[in-house]
Parts: C-alpha cells; structure tokens; sequence
C-alpha cells in the first residue's frame, strides 16, 4: 500500500469529476449540485481524504474557520446554539472552533484575540455583558461576525435574539389564564438586558390585567445559587401559587428548592420553565417550558454570517425570533387553599 497522501486528483477520479469541482465542494467556494456534492463527499470519506486548510488559508490570508465564543459551555442553551451552528455549515468547507469567556470581560478580550489569530473566515460571539466593549476589537480585525442572544442596543452588526418581552408574556398570560395571581419571577441576573425584557414583558401583562408587578428574585447565573436563593426566599415567604423561570438554570433551582422541602408540582406551586430539554418532558411531572427556537436561532446566525462571507454589504438586520409555550403537566389552576402555606418562622 502506497503511503502517499490522498490528493484532490485521487477524489476527483473516485468520484468521476474534476479537482477543481471536488476543490469547490471540500472548501464551499461555489455551489455545486448536492446529488453531485455528494458524490464527492462520500468518495473523499471512503478514501479517507483530508482538506488541506494550511493551503487554503496560504491562498486566501484567511482560514476556513469559524470561530464561536460564549460566557459560559456549562450552560446547555449556549452549547445547544453551538451545535445548531455547526449543524447549519456541515458539509459547507468550514471547521468549527469553540471558546468560552467565563462570564468574564478580560477573558472575553483575551479569548477573541486568541480566536482571530487563526483569522477565521467568520465569528459568532454570545456577549458575557450588554456592554460588549471587545467588538471594537473584532472590527478592526475585519472580520465578519453576528453577536446572538445578549442583545439590548443596536450594534453596527448583525444580530440573532428572541422576543425576550414576548417569552415573558406568553409564560404570564398562561398562568394568569389559569387563575394565578401570586407568581414568583425566578430571574437569573438583571444586569442583562435579556432578562430585563422577560421581565418586562411579565409586568406589562400583569398591569393589563390590573394586577401590580410581580415578585422578581435574581437567583444568579447558576444552578447552585439558584437553589440556594430560591431555598432561602420560600423559608422567608409566603409561597407563592406559581413560579415562573427566566432560565435554564433558575428553572432547575426551582426543582431542587421545591424537591428539598417537598412541594409538590402542580399544587400546590405551579412551574413554568425556560427552554425546553428532553428532561423536561422525561420527569413524572413534565415541565410547562418557554422553548427557544434554538435550530431556527443556528440557521439565522449562519445564513448572515455566510451572507457577509459572501461578500454582503447590505446594513446591518437585527433578526427577532419568537418563542413558543409547550404546555405540561407543571401548571395547573390553584385550589382555594394554595399559596397559604409560608416557610417563615
């Protein structure tokens, strides 16, 4: 056997095409006929070839690469629009590589600089802060990128988010329809702008229905704050008929607060979740969830950044999509004796 490397020659005839239409299809410079991209893909994977992208980034200047930074890998939503990212560019030429800031501003500084010294063909970047002071940094590199999730002003870029006011208010509108009137709001932290607005949307809708603002904990950014603080708070309280969850990790807070001192879900307290994970629907009691729409939020972040790629110039779109409310057994209408019970002294 011949120890000579696999070559776009050895593909191209594998495949019965030429190199440059294999070159096309392993570095998705021009659109090639999927049937026959295929062809290629399948001959490259059976003679085990390999894309030379030190080559490529000597021809362009730059690499193949797209590169995706975000606060924090603990987090199942950011890891989640990682994967729906990486699901959108497979088989389109590009390698993805992933960092986090770690909910810190000097890391984010220093993990972008990190990231643009490959320089990447692209950038997508979760903010660990409304006031994302590294952008100046990411522009003066000249590198196309979208900001996703965290977005609270309009920047001079691209931007993918949900409607965090109109999560909020589907989430309140369903329990208020249900008869709720003492809901607690376990929010995570309100220096984001995100959460402010899943706040407000909560608000506005409780002042639609003549009733004041809601009780607003910020239980922090993760599970074991979030427990402790939602623990505290229902020792301290009267509790509420029904909790609302503004996150990932407040909504498992929640569940472990109830668990401890074994307050059963529906009644006597109602939980709504925020995004929607398979074990939410594999509990005995399936979560009520507000779902991110996080493949449509992959293929949004890719189909700008591929545009501006591409060579798109057109001014910046600010792209909102719109969460749903998958209805489970969480929630429930209260009994006449919900919400008495208190844990203070």
């Amino acid at each position: 056997m011949s120890d000579k490397p696999i070559s776009i020659r050895d593909v191209a005839e594998r495949a019965g095409v030429s190199p440059g239409t294999v070159s096309n299809v392993m570095n998705g410079s021009k659109p090639v006929n999927p049937a026959l991209a295929e062809r290629v893909r399948q001959a490259a994977r059976e003679l085990g070839y390999q894309a030379d992208r030190a080559a490529a980034l000597l021809r362009t200047g730059k690499a193949r690469i797209i590169a995706v930074l975000v606060p924090d890998l603990d987090n199942p939503f950011f890891t989640s629009v990682v994967s729906a990212v990486e699901t959108s560019l497979r088989d389109q030429g590009y390698e993805l590589i992933v960092a986090s800031s770690n909910g810190d501003e000097a890391t984010e500084h220093s993990r972008l600089a990190a990231m643009l010294a490959w320089r990447p063909a692209g950038l997508v970047v979760i903010p660990c802060s409304d006031d994302f002071s590294a952008r100046a940094r990411i522009e003066q590199a000249g590198v196309p990128y979208v900001i996703a999730d965290r977005i609270t002003r309009e920047p001079t870029a691209d931007t993918v988010s949900v409607d965090n006011e109109d999560a909020g208010t589907i989430g309140a509108r369903h329990l208020l329809d249900l008869g709720h009137r003492n809901i607690l709001v376990a929010a995570s932290v309100l220096t984001l702008g995100n959460i402010r607005e899943r706040c407000a949307g909560i608000g506005a809708t409780l002042a639609r229905a003549g009733l004041p603002p809601p009780v607003v904990l910020e239980a922090g950014g993760h599970f074991e704050l979030a427990a402790t603080r939602l623990s505290q708070w229902l020792d301290a309280n009267r509790w509420p008929t029904a909790i609302l969850a503004l996150t990932n990790f407040t909504t498992l807070g929640a569940l472990a607060a109830l668990a401890e001192r074994q307050i059963g879900i529906p009644r006597p307290i109602s939980l709504i979740g925020f995004d929607d994970y398979a074990w939410m629907r594999a509990r005995a009691t399936p979560l009520t969830a507000i779902r991110q729409p996080v493949t449509e939020i992959g293929e949004a972040i890719w189909a700008r950044l591929k545009a501006r790629i591409d060579g798109d110039v057109s001014p910046p779109a600010h792209i909102q999509l719109k969460c749903s409310l998958e209805i489970r057994a969480s929630t429930a209408a209260p009994s006449v004796e919900d919400g008495i019970s208190t844990g203070a002294a």
